[in-house]
């Protein structure tokens, strides 16, 4: 008889941070080579009209473990480093579906969605809730991104490595007396910082971050050793799964390519890209480590894997890398034939790479079905048999056939976020972009952002760039757009 956990597959997220759908060479890109996620890609099912839900990190991680609409709750924005967990620990999530189902669950890597419920937070103790309380068995992660303090790890909830005799305080209003922050000593910086975005704040590693940070010097970790780190501890828990003779559920919240994009030494200067190439090359390293690990304990075949981003490219973060010369001069284009990018309510902002592998069971195959990462929770429900509750809303709709490569069933309709919360509406290969105040090209990282005061339409089929508005030649259609994505924002009320 076989073993619970050979009846069920494992289940991986990749949740890689700011890729672009033009960043994969499987998606196009020419400048790079991608081959460990091309791998995924050649022999599963690779999406071309795949959504995260909000051209920012917070809320699309938000949408991806609560199967709901980021927009629905305030507060859920780009968070700092020292804000409380958003995601209520009383709704149905996605680890929590697969710890119904049995499975051992686990978050690794970049959190970014608040911890505890008290302010300030206290780092030198458990800080509860957090990933634990949402449905994660274990943990090991960042508390926010790479560029904010505190610059430490956490484990099941608790700094790493911390000494109590050197305790740990954030703050994102004052600097601490005798910090070191980049805007008072750039002599100290490895990579410079753009002075007008804000990474100019307490100095970890030769790099400026956003927010203050006093105490934790031997909990500090440096940059150079995210990817192996966070590699190490995904392959612990994996062992830790087949130890429990249970299936395991990862959440595997890759770092890289957000800034400050310092890549292991091992891959500094080895694209063409400067180290934002550098770093999706360590990226894709990564996967390609993860994969090896299930073919040496030969669970590969039983393994679930999803690649996905969880907003589109920037080039200019925050920090001179060289990611904008590079660019230019090998005509490269992280957002792919899309208009806009991260931050913005063009399509490069939330169209991202999505890539289905399960041996065996997804046919290698592309797809132009519209999906969103937020029916992940119904859909794997449904393949585990487990039911969501009935008295609680989600916007997580099953869509498990078209995930699998069963049904070419597209999702009838998606919402998508912008930075400023503009919202779009996408519907029968048609996009409405409501009218919201803001600059046409996003100030400081180059992007065009959509905003507009006047109504937008475009014809995603016919016009992927999103480059003609046809909102006065098609007022009904814009009408009927309108009156959907209103309803749809009432939905909870």
């Amino acid at each position: 008889m076989k073993s619970f956990a050979q009846q069920r597959p494992n289940v991986l997220i990749l949740y890689t941070d700011d890729l672009g759908y033009g960043d994969l060479s499987c998606y196009g890109a020419s400048a790079i080579a991608t081959p460990n996620i091309d791998y995924l890609a050649a022999n599963g099912r690779q999406f071309t009209d795949a959504h995260c839900t909000a051209s920012t990190c917070t809320p699309s991680r938000f949408s991806i473990l609560s199967g709901r609409y980021a927009w629905r709750k305030k507060g859920t924005n780009i968070l700092p480093g020292n804000a409380n967990l958003v995601i209520p620990t009383d709704i149905m999530t996605l680890p929590k579906i697969f710890q119904q189902a049995g499975y051992l669950t686990g978050a690794v890597g970049k959190w970014h969605l608040g911890l505890g419920e008290k302010f300030p937070i206290d780092w030198n103790h458990e800080v509860k809730p957090g990933p634990r309380e949402v449905g994660f068995d274990y943990s090991f992660i960042f508390p926010a991104t790479a560029d904010r303090t505190p610059t430490v790890f956490m484990e099941n909830q608790k700094v790493v490595g911390l000494d109590p005799q050197d305790p740990i305080e954030v703050s994102y209003n004052k600097q601490f007396a005798g910090e070191l922050t980049g805007k008072q000593h750039p002599e100290m910086l490895k990579v410079q910082s753009d002075p007008h975005q804000g990474h100019s704040g307490h100095i970890t590693n030769g790099i400026g971050r956003i927010g203050f940070m006093t105490g934790g010097k031997r909990a500090t970790w440096t940059d150079e050793e995210l990817g192996g780190t966070f590699n190490t501890k995904s392959i612990d828990f994996i062992d830790r799964s087949l130890a429990a003779k249970k299936p395991f559920f990862l959440y595997y919240a890759i770092q890289n390519i957000h800034v400050p994009r310092m890549p292991a030494t091992m891959f500094k200067g080895k694209s063409k890209l400067g180290y934002r190439g550098d770093v999706i090359l360590e990226m894709d390293h990564s996967v390609g480590v993860i994969i090896q690990a299930l073919k040496d304990r030969g669970i590969l075949d039983n393994t679930l894997i999803i690649f996905s981003s969880d907003n589109g490219p920037v080039l200019n973060d925050g920090y001179l890398d060289q990611a904008v010369e590079t660019a230019k001069t090998e005509h490269y284009k992280p957002a792919g034939p899309f208009r806009g990018g991260k931050y913005s309510a063009l399509e490069g902002g939330t169209r991202i790479p999505f890539v289905v592998y399960w041996k065996g069971k997804v046919k290698p195959k592309q797809t132009n079905a519209l999906f969103s990462q937020m029916d992940l929770m119904a859909s794997f429900a449904a393949l585990l048999g487990q039911k969501l509750p009935t008295d609680q809303f989600t916007d997580s709709k099953d869509y498990l056939g078209t995930l699998l490569g069963k049904s070419e069933k597209s999702r009838s309709e998606i919402v998508e976020q912008a930075a400023n919360m503009t919202l779009s509406i996408v519907k029968d290969g048609w996009k409405f972009i409501e009218p919201h105040k803001g600059p046409a090209v996003l100030s400081g990282v180059d992007i065009a952002s959509g905003y507009s005061e006047k109504p937008q339409l475009y014809h995603l089929v016919n016009d992927p760039s999103e480059s003609e508005n046809l909102a006065e030649k098609y007022p009904k259609k814009v009408k009927a757009l309108q009156t959907r994505l209103e309803a749809i924002k009432k939905e909870l009320e």
